[in-house]
């Protein structure tokens, strides 16, 4: 139809990732860690687009940049965040927030577009402070203590960050029941099925859930050199030999697209001419059905209970983390489906998403979708993440399309 807004301005969309890029640069990557002065820069940047989509800027009091419409109609929640893990990529994030602001700029100025797009940058995705803090709290899943006890690897409080920006005593937003039709969400895949496929888009289909787990092992500190191996109670050993035996047993327990990490060890004292008396690994699963990671932590704390009847070293599983798994809504999956179809020559596929997203917390409260666009080599979390321009366009297009069809009820 003639009247219908134009499509994705893909020049556009790529300055603006650039220009994003250009704050906190490091190599060919940003390092953006939540309330930094590039963060924030970003943030800035961000509220000064707004008005350009017809939209009202506001930072709350955790960081979150919400942009909101008055028009008429049914309202689409679009975003991502601005914020990266250390020495980290350029699109992680930046690209669903870009996105979602030029879906906006497309179809909220039209009186002939139904409805309008709503953007969201949520605070700390990348958890510095904490997981997902601020789209949890949006949805009411953080509490003033939580906040409180909030710290950085650092040790730096929450609230001392939030007062070093300009954002304390200022109000958290919530989500206002039945304001959006749902969320949607764009992420680069953080993998490489869609580039060895030959793929331009997937329809995000299920979130896994994240489970972790501060696993302790006590054995006794003694000489390295005095002390005879037979005799040693060495809890760096014992940590040691528990990796490689959940690598040797958990294939034959796990589910199809279930992945486990160590990604911290630390030895205690730590020093070359003591035996370890304490040794402590931070270890974490993911995977879309409960069920099988719940046959997992027993194991893992079965395979505690036959360290610890050796007599050597005790061992202690506390799970510190549970992530709930969450499925995307079917009416989103369809439309980005139908979006590619028009943008993408339907080289599309329907997968879950391994790594966590913002769209799993809105998923509680309203329908969510989500779709990736390829990610050259599989990389992210590394300065050198990366996707090719053509891609990072015909993903913008289809992500306006997708947020049309979906406003068009």
């Amino acid at each position: 139809m003639p009247d219908d807004p134009p499509h994705a301005d893909g020049a556009r969309v790529l300055a603006d990732l650039n220009a994003l890029r250009a704050i906190g640069t490091y190599k060919t990557g940003v390092h953006k860690p939540t309330f930094s002065e590039p963060h924030m820069r970003s943030v800035e940047w961000l509220t000064q687009r707004l008005p350009e989509a017809n939209l009202v800027a506001a930072v709350d009091g955790i960081g979150n940049v919400l942009g909101t419409s008055t028009k008429p109609g049914p309202k689409l929640l679009a975003g991502s965040h601005l914020d990266s893990q250390n020495f980290a990529g350029w699109l992680d994030g930046p690209l669903g927030v870009v996105y979602a602001l030029e879906a906006a700029r497309i179809i909220n100025p039209y009186p002939n577009a139904n409805g309008a797009v709503e953007v969201a940058a949520w605070c700390d995705e990348e958890g510095h402070f904490g997981s997902f803090l601020g789209s949890r709290s949006y949805v009411g899943g953080v509490t003033e203590a939580s906040i409180d006890a909030a710290r950085d690897s650092s040790g730096r409080a929450m609230r001392d960050a939030l007062r070093d920006v300009g954002l304390a005593g200022r109000a958290r937003a919530k989500a206002e029941p039945a304001r959006h039709i749902g969320y949607l969400e764009a992420h680069i895949e953080q993998g490489r099925s869609l580039e060895s496929s030959g793929l331009k888009i997937g329809v995000v289909t299920s979130i896994v859930g994240i489970w972790q787990y501060r696993i302790t092992f006590s054995g006794e500190q003694n000489h390295a050199g005095t002390t005879r191996m037979a005799d040693r109670k060495d809890a760096g050993l014992a940590l040691a030999r528990f990796c490689v035996a959940i690598d040797d047993r958990f294939p034959a327990l796990c589910g199809p697209r279930t992945v486990w990490t160590t990604g911290r060890i630390t030895l205690d004292p730590g020093a070359p001419s003591i035996i370890p008396g304490r040794a402590e690994m931070l270890f974490q699963m993911r995977d879309d059905d409960p069920a099988v990671i719940e046959r997992l932590e027993d194991h893992l704390r079965n395979m505690a209970a036959e360290v610890g009847a050796q007599g050597r070293c005790g061992v202690e599983v506390m799970r510190i983390r549970t992530g709930v798994p969450a499925m995307m809504d079917a009416i989103f999956q369809q439309a980005i489906e139908d979006a590619s179809l028009a943008f993408a020559g339907g080289r599309s596929v329907r997968m879950p998403s391994g790594a966590g997203h913002d769209a799993q917390i809105l998923a509680t409260i309203m329908p969510a979708g989500m779709l990736f666009v390829p990610s050259i080599g599989g990389i992210s979390h590394h300065w050198s993440e990366n996707t090719e321009d053509a891609d990072i366009v015909t993903g913008a297009q289809v992500f306006v399309e997708t947020c049309r069809r979906l406003l068009a009820g």
